[in-house]
């Protein structure tokens, strides 16, 4: 059953139950001699891309402004000028950067800081409003957190921006601006078949949040693109992988997540979807809440990934199987831990 739209926690804003998460079209900029973008970028295309994803329907942007050290938020307003009213604007704050060096240079979580950091974001995306403004610093204190509560409740009574929240992986983070932020109405989280996160979705349900989820397939792995022996360019994070992002690992996809592709592709694609379209599935049947936000650099995958709208959640019986897969591969990883001599289920696994 087609899905179109899901609307964005408690603020009632109405967005496409899919986003485009624009990290991948914002170029390169790095942390020293650590590359923190996907390599260098087709500008053009990318535009291409943006105008085609709200051809078919997609109206949730996901950007930051240290993203291309702020080239993706200005591509943002260049790809979305004359259409703004069409889309729903998320934009994320925290980390400092210089823009004509395209280092990162730290963080900064003063409200001081926020201030100035949502005047540049409205500058370089062309806007005079940011529909979800979202904290950066995803293991920032809670006390430092809540200390912002109030300037950013100021932002939307100014009407700089519609509403806020926070992109992080800890629960107790998340579960702070439910409880306490009045307009707080998202958080962003990694999510995917290959990670599940039910404590999160938990709090999001409990104080009505949004759900939108980053890595919904696996920074690539769940497009099938990727095998054992494909190596990325060392001018993508992927290629020389930070500690934090687990997927890859030496330039390559990292055996342990490519066999848990392995075991869900064809419970995923049972039904005439792609690999990738079937990602995205599983996430809308994991919950109500979810919106997930894959990263696009050209038209054609805007198109694969929009076409996963017409097919919907995946059926119960589906989602069971991906379920039952997975917790079959977990229970033999338990079984070889148990006996180490026996072959390995960590083998390399097998890759169309």
């Amino acid at each position: 059953m087609a899905v179109t739209t899901r609307t964005l926690g408690r603020s009632g804003i109405e967005v496409s139950a899919l986003g485009m998460g624009c990290w991948a079209i914002s170029g390169p900029w790095a942390e020293g001699v650590q590359p923190l973008g996907w390599g260098a970028v087709d500008d053009d295309e990318s535009i291409r891309a943006v105008r085609r994803a709200l051809d078919l329907g997609v109206t949730l942007f996901d950007t930051a402004d240290t993203y291309g050290a702020g080239h993706g938020e200005r591509l943002l307003g260049r790809a979305l000028a004359g259409r703004r009213d069409e889309a729903v604007i998320a934009t994320k704050w925290g980390y400092t950067f210089d823009e004509a060096t395209r280092q990162a240079t730290g963080e900064d979580a003063s409200p001081g800081y926020l201030r100035r950091a949502v005047t540049d974001s409205l500058r370089r995306l062309g806007t005079d409003r940011i529909d979800l403004y979202q904290l950066h610093l995803a293991d920032l204190s809670v006390p430092r957190a809540e200390a912002l509560i109030g300037t950013l409740e100021e932002l939307v009574a100014e009407g700089l921006i519609r509403s806020y929240g926070w992109s992080t992986d800890r629960p107790d983070r998340a579960q702070t601006f439910g409880h306490s932020a009045p307009g707080a109405t998202a958080v962003q989280h990694s999510l995917s078949v290959l990670r599940d996160a039910p404590e999160l979705l938990t709090v999001c349900d409990k104080y009505d949040l949004a759900s939108i989820n980053r890595g919904p397939l696996g920074m690539g792995l769940l497009t099938g693109k990727y095998t054992a022996t494909s190596t990325l360019p060392r001018d993508d994070v992927r290629g020389l992988a930070p500690g934090w992002l687990e997927w890859f690992r030496g330039g390559r996809p990292a055996p342990e997540w490519l066999r848990r592709v392995a075991a869900v592709r064809n419970a995923l694609t049972a039904d005439g979807r792609t690999l990738a379209q079937g990602a995205l599935g599983w996430i809308w049947a994991r919950s109500g809440r979810t919106i997930p936000i894959p990263g696009c650099r050209t038209v054609a995958q805007v198109e694969e990934n929009a076409a996963a709208l017409r097919h919907g959640p995946l059926a119960p019986d589906q989602f069971a199987e991906v379920e039952r897969q997975l917790a079959a591969l977990r229970s033999a990883a338990l079984r070889h831990a148990d006996h180490p001599g026996r072959p390995s289920p960590t083998a390399p696994a097998t890759q169309p």
